[in-house]
């Protein structure tokens, strides 16, 4: 890494909403424990999943000091003209907080359920490009995240995006594997001169919820269900220790791989407010 470090950024994720004054609280609330950005998922058919577009505005007038943002929205769902209007609006009614976040889509029965075909790998992924530089053109102004692992979803987000969502790479094949390291180069090249005006985040799916250090690893045994506890661990989408430990940890991710921009879940809130205090 070059250059002057970027400042640390800290989005929170929001997995359901059950009124608008129970938004507003915990968004407040999130505001109030340091978090910089709210992230709405994007998906169809899970209980109590919000709606993205509405749920941006709502949270964004509760909290004026936070960015809104969704991680991610399954870009297949949407014609891109029809989600630059949505995104606009957002934009607009955020005084300019929206920060829009891409995926790809991956679950065939969310497709099912909006009783849409369901595109090949290749399909989603040249519409997520389409998307991407329709966006860039129409709303220049909005910053785009795009996440994912693969090579070309990858080269789309070094060479479109504002912000990469790193995933971690998966698990190393030895110790001296490092899956992440790879992923971050391969954006590097990917994105040549642009580079260094990229912003890199990682989302994390493993944070101690109590004094005990020990990361809940249930979410991140989602993603590596083969994997052995101590894998699961070594990853560095997993934060284990004291707040104080995971600060330094991530002081480490700085300076070693250039991330900034740490995503948790809302479960995690409580207790990475402590790592954030000792950051800032």
């Amino acid at each position: 890494m070059t250059g002057v470090p970027r400042d640390f950024r800290f989005g929170i994720g929001v997995r359901s909403v059950k009124s608008a004054a129970k938004l507003r609280d915990t968004v407040r609330r999130f505001a109030d424990l340091g978090f910089d950005v709210l992230h709405v998922p994007d998906h169809l058919g899970r209980f109590g999943v919000p709606a993205p577009f509405p749920t941006m505005v709502a949270a964004a007038e509760a909290a004026p000091t936070m960015r809104v943002g969704t991680f991610v929205i399954n870009a297949a769902f949407y014609k891109p003209a029809l989600l630059a209007r949505d995104a606009v609006a957002v934009d607009v009614l955020s005084d300019g907080r929206l920060d829009l976040g891409l995926g790809t889509g991956y679950v065939r029965e969310e497709f099912e359920a909006a009783e849409m075909p369901y595109p090949s790998a290749g399909e989603r992924v040249d519409h997520l490009r389409h998307t991407t530089k329709y966006l860039k053109e129409v709303a220049p102004s909005i910053p785009i995240l795009i996440a994912g692992n693969g090579d070309r979803v990858l080269r789309i987000a070094a060479q479109h995006a504002d912000i990469i969502g790193l995933t971690g790479g998966g698990i190393p094949r030895s110790p001296e594997h490092d899956p992440l390291a790879e992923r971050i180069a391969f954006v590097r090249e990917a994105a040549g001169d642009r580079f260094d005006d990229l912003e890199l985040n990682i989302a994390i799916t493993g944070v101690p919820t109590d004094a005990s250090g020990v990361p809940d690893l249930r979410l991140t045994r989602g993603y590596e269900t083969e994997a052995t506890d101590e894998q699961l661990l070594a990853l560095p989408t997993v934060l284990s220790g004291t707040p104080r430990d995971i600060a330094d940890t991530l002081r480490e991710r700085r300076d070693r791989y250039g991330i900034t921009y740490f995503t948790v879940q809302d479960y995690h809130a409580d207790y990475f407010a402590k790592v954030i205090a000792e950051l800032r």
